[in-house]
């Protein structure tokens, strides 16, 4: 491809929407407009990467400090919109929501039932404020509608843990908050509701509960909870199970060590083993460039950058630069070689400055000097010195893809 073909339009400065490196030098070098949307140069770079995605194992020989599990494949970047629990120590991943951790239960001997007014005390803060006792002391109520039933469904959870909605359909099928009407009928009271009484209801309790005693709940009644409720002997549940979202801190479930929350994007999930990449396509791009840049611009690595070769020339005073880069542009594509042809009538200066922030592995000069010896200059992206090679030699397909993947 050319230059001007592909309408590349590159920026000196980063968009000031740019949350990250990557996204900025994917504006800057123009494969992206500053709101997200892939140029002619992106389309062409999104393509390349949609071929190279028919081997699965692609993604993972470029060196992305990917996250995985058996199911997905995850990049961290700050921007990113799914979270992910991760361990440092033993790499166990997974999505927030789905997130697994070793719960600490209260072993207690259970105590009498008591009703106790609570005035205002709506929320579990309030509660645990007023009656002075910590959060993991009280017992939250959630109540929902089974979408495919209309069934009401009362959620118990202990007041220190989030609920999982994600979790929670697992188990019983997708669901909608419960109306005012639909809670009142259940004989529930909101904000000063628990399971214990009702009727006609289906009862799912996180499985900390059934090992956490003396919890307060509420007495279904406006203003007033009950102390030291216990799962089994004052309700019981048709659903025990893993409810709640994991958190910073909590032990990971397979080795004990603090959870870390990351913001990430998806790069593949997996089905019957084989990895799906392409729906996440522009991920991989926006993940390479996080990770394949330098202060100059990108420095994407073969075979995932969209050309392999950035080729320019310098105008000579005696010599035709640009009819010489010509020929060597139809040499190397003849060769299998991919090249971008820096064709405009731009400063070298400008050209050097564009070839880094695209980001190309290697950048061919076509230069007077060296033309008189036959040769042009050869700069891999990663590496500081130009080098003369001989024309010859670069069209020699082998040699040339052997100086690609090892620069």
């Amino acid at each position: 491809m050319k230059y001007r073909d592909l309408n590349i339009q590159t920026q000196r400065e980063a968009p000031n929407n740019a949350r990250t490196e990557g996204f900025a030098f994917l504006v800057r070098a123009g494969y992206l407009t500053r709101e997200n949307v892939p140029t002619q140069l992106g389309e062409y770079a999104l393509d390349h990467l949609r071929d190279l995605s028919n081997d699965s194992s692609f993604l993972f020989r470029f060196s992305l400090p990917t996250l995985d599990n058996d199911r997905e494949t995850f990049f961290p970047i700050v921007s990113g919109p799914v979270d992910v629990a991760h361990c440092p120590a033993c790499k166990y991943t997974e999505r927030l929501e789905l997130a697994r951790f070793v719960k600490r239960a209260i072993h207690e001997s259970p105590l009498p039932l008591e009703k106790v007014p609570t005035p205002d005390c709506h929320t579990i803060e309030a509660l645990a404020n007023f009656l002075g006792i910590p959060k993991e002391k009280t017992a939250k109520a959630l109540m929902y509608t089974r979408l495919a039933d209309n069934q009401f469904v009362f959620v118990v959870v202990r007041g220190d843990m989030q609920l999982s909605e994600a979790k929670l359909k697992q188990q019983i099928g997708d669901v909608r908050p419960a109306t005012p009407e639909e809670i009142e009928s259940s004989g529930a009271a909101a904000g000063y509701a628990s399971p214990i009484g009702l009727k006609d209801v289906s009862i799912v309790v996180d499985d900390l509960i059934p090992q956490s005693q003396n919890l307060v709940a509420g007495a279904n009644e406006t203003g007033y909870h009950l102390l030291n409720t216990n799962y089994e002997r004052d309700y019981s549940a048709e659903i025990i199970a893993d409810l709640v979202q994991a958190q910073a801190g909590n032990p990971c479930i397979n080795c004990g060590n603090p959870l870390s929350i990351l913001a990430t994007i998806s790069l593949a999930t997996r089905s019957t083993g084989e990895a799906m990449l392409r729906p996440y396509i522009e991920n991989v791009l926006l993940a390479l460039a996080e990770t394949h840049h330098d202060p100059k611009g990108l420095a994407l690595p073969h075979p995932a950058a969209p050309f392999d070769m950035y080729l320019m020339h310098v105008p000579g005073k005696e010599m035709d630069t640009r009819a010489k880069a010509e020929e060597l542009y139809a040499s190397l594509q003849s060769a299998g070689v991919s090249v971008l042809f820096d064709d405009r009538d731009e400063r070298a200066g400008v050209k050097f400055n564009d070839a880094d922030l695209i980001g190309c592995p290697i950048r061919v000069t076509v230069g007077e000097k060296a033309l008189k010896e036959g040769m042009v200059e050869l700069k891999p992206r990663k590496e500081k010195e130009n080098r003369l090679i001989s024309l010859a030699s670069l069209t020699g397909p082998m040699k040339f893809r052997d100086l690609v993947r090892d620069p």
